[in-house]
């Protein structure tokens, strides 16, 4: 039997202990890329949080990248499509795009699709997450969690929203190909779409034509600002897949 006079005899065992015990705690983020084009992950911590994966890189088609967050950890992972970046990391992106150049230091410009995680500490061990069409939609995203306990649902947006975006909604590319799907809050800018002035409240702010038609193609996806009772999920001691072009079986 191990007493702490034994262990306190072996400092590099105390140490190994601590680190087996912070692993223990820590979260595997498995981000891969289904598309058929290669996608510049962006990633964004809240609450001076570690930055995973210094903010963004490029991720080819099939290919897959791990990053590990530590317990408390909150952010949220996007795509970015049509990047052109230099040697030192200098560039642009035709959706998604952050400031930062490659390595983004704030959030995904709208229109995006965001997958967002709030991770549970040792006293409250329970993650919270979704994938939100709230800032629009530019790719397809899933999340599955393995390994956890709880309800630990599916989110994701499988369906191609922009081969159905309507047309005032729609990015298009130099050459005429829809790229992205706005928000409707960010087409329009009113407080009906938005949830902002006399309709910011749950109970004043209603899905709309465009939310629903999100909600529609996305089920478990979050539609507008107050989709929260069929949007959020929640796992405990759990790692996860990020797909980016998810389909019905990824």
């Amino acid at each position: 039997m191990m007493t702490l006079t034994t262990i306190s005899k072996f400092p590099s065992l105390i140490f190994l202990l601590f680190l087996l015990g912070n692993v223990a705690e820590a979260t595997v983020f498995t981000l891969r890329n289904r598309c058929d084009q290669t996608v510049w992950p962006g990633t964004l911590s809240g609450n001076g949080a570690a930055l995973l994966g210094d903010g963004g890189f490029p991720l080819p088609p099939g290919s897959s990248i791990q990053l590990t967050a530590p317990a408390g950890w909150s952010g949220r992972f996007w795509a970015r499509t049509g990047c052109n970046f230099d040697s030192d990391g200098n560039g642009k992106c035709a959706t998604g795009d952050c400031s930062g150049g490659l390595k983004c230091t704030g959030g995904g410009v709208p229109p995006v699709t965001l997958v967002e995680f709030t991770i549970g500490t040792p006293s409250n061990n329970k993650d919270f997450y979704d994938v939100s069409l709230v800032d629009g939609y530019n790719v397809g995203m899933g999340v599955r969690a393995t390994g956890g306990t709880g309800d630990c649902q599916y989110a994701g947006c499988v369906a191609d929203l922009n081969g159905n975006c309507p047309k005032e909604l729609q990015v298009t590319d130099e050459g005429g190909s829809v790229v992205a799907c706005k928000s409707a809050c960010a087409a329009f800018n009113t407080a009906e779409f938005c949830c902002t002035g006399d309709h910011s409240t749950p109970q004043s702010c209603s899905p709309t034509q465009y939310s629903e038609l999100f909600k529609s193609a996305c089920p478990s996806a979050y539609s507008y600002a107050y989709d929260d009772a069929s949007s959020t999920c929640t796992c405990s001691n759990s790692d996860y897949h990020i797909t980016f072009c998810p389909n019905a079986t990824s």
